[in-house]
């Protein structure tokens, strides 16, 4: 599957936003959008108003990089959210909060969503008892998510426990940090999302 290979700190300049992908980076001096929050090219200090379909664009791009996702498969997630009852936006950050790599990041267990998405990829997460190494493998409420590797990986994540133990865990989901498990107590709601979206934007700018 296709990925982006690029930069993560442009991603967060041309968003005007920390989206937190690189870990603990984005939290130290080191962050780029600290030292530079505008936008990355030649045309950085030039004010261009946005159409509306530019806030709409912009608003879907940014939601699309904090969890990880190309514009096909992030298209399926809309069109299945809009054939699911609801409220369409909220439904749809509800199916992206629900994956499994989102999961193991908001669970302190990984330091940014590129290593959580490592962590599944190689075969660090099992479900149920069953392995899944697939990172947008979607969870159920009452799933039991457990992390499992040799001694250094399991160092590496007592590491990332201790670098995340000041973000508060969300309340739809409930971490053993003895046990390096997670429980999934109830499906996310739009509280749950930690980031600051519009996502009625998003809704508009796919009905056209």
């Amino acid at each position: 599957m296709a990925r982006y290979t690029g930069a993560s700190c442009r991603i967060c300049r041309r968003e005007g936003a920390k989206l937190f992908l690189k870990g603990q980076r984005c939290v130290s001096s080191k962050c780029a959008f600290t030292r530079r929050s505008y936008a990355p090219g030649s045309h950085r200090n030039m004010r261009i108003k946005l159409s509306n379909y530019g806030l709409q664009l912009r608003e879907k791009q940014k939601v699309k990089r904090i969890y990880g996702v190309l514009e096909r498969q992030f298209r399926r997630y809309f069109h299945k959210a809009d054939k699911v009852k609801g409220i369409t936006g909220e439904v749809l950050l509800q199916l992206l909060e629900r994956r499994l790599d989102n999961i193991i990041l908001r669970a302190g267990f990984a330091v940014s969503l590129h290593q959580a998405r490592q962590f599944v990829s190689y075969g660090h997460v099992t479900v149920n008892g069953g392995k899944v190494d697939i990172p947008s493998f979607s969870v159920n409420k009452a799933d039991k998510i457990q992390i499992k590797g040799k001694e250094k990986f399991i160092k590496l994540i007592k590491e990332n426990l201790e670098n995340t133990k000041d973000i508060a865990v969300q309340g739809w989901i409930s971490v053993d940090n003895a046990k390096f498990s997670i429980e999934i107590l109830d499906l996310p709601s739009r509280t749950h999302v930690p980031f600051a979206v519009q996502e009625q934007l998003i809704v508009e700018l796919y009905s056209k």
